[in-house]
């Protein structure tokens, strides 16, 4: 897994694809399209919050547990290009990532995840550009989550944007892995170990099994309390 690129060595990289003042003009529309990702997020964001309690006032149960939102900064979006061989600009910032407005939605179970990406992709003014399953099919060092790319229209004073925003539905213990997970590979300068990443990845098993069996622990008790109501 590569590390984020030193700052400093980052800048004297990319200076040698453009001039300083392009790169700098770059920034500083960067910096401005920023507004228009938080937009996206807000609007995704208004529609999730719509979607829990219109399942908690109907159904009693609360398929999201919380909701999480970020931007990328300016600088980790000019890694990124730079990291994938892309060029930097607006233009490829927009057409290349998918990632840079981000939501992260936690839920109880397993089943809440397809739940919420249901109700989520059957909104008309929605745009589903991407989907990745990795609860079905893991990453290899064992991560789970649902991802969404998502297209949400912002209307602005003079016009209407198009908005990528990437979704990311996990149940509680499969945040807490991940980011833990990212803690280990992204807060150290030195390579993890082997053994290291195949405890992770046995963690990430062990969690995986504990979410299947509190799933159906959950079915038991809404089955009991369905029968005493009777």
């Amino acid at each position: 897994m590569g590390k984020i690129l030193d700052a400093k060595q980052l800048m004297e990289d990319v200076a040698n694809w453009q001039s300083p003042q392009d790169l700098l003009e770059t920034l500083s529309g960067m910096e401005q399209n920023m507004a228009l990702y938080e937009s996206g997020i807000q609007e995704i964001r208004t529609k999730l919050e719509i979607l829990q309690r219109d399942a908690r006032f109907k159904e009693g149960h609360n398929p999201i547990e919380s909701i999480k939102s970020r931007i990328k900064r300016p600088m980790s979006i000019i890694e990124k290009l730079y990291r994938k061989g892309f060029p930097i600009s607006l233009k490829s910032m927009k057409d290349n990532l998918n990632d840079i407005a981000g939501i992260r939605v936690i839920c109880p179970f397993i089943e809440d995840i397809y739940t919420v990406a249901e109700m989520l992709t059957k909104q008309d003014d929605l745009k589903v550009l991407e989907t990745k399953d990795y609860i079905q099919n893991p990453k290899p060092n064992g991560y789970r989550s649902y991802h969404l790319v998502l297209e949400v229209p912002v209307f602005l004073s003079d016009r209407k944007e198009p908005v990528r925003v990437e979704v990311q539905l996990r149940t509680i213990a499969m945040d807490f892995w991940a980011s833990l997970e990212h803690q280990i590979h992204y807060k150290t300068s030195k390579e993890v170990p082997d053994c290291v990443v195949d405890e992770l990845k046995e963690c990430a098993e062990i969690i995986a099994h504990t979410d299947e069996r509190m799933q159906r622990l959950s079915k038991q008790i809404r089955c009991i309390g369905d029968t005493l109501d009777r």
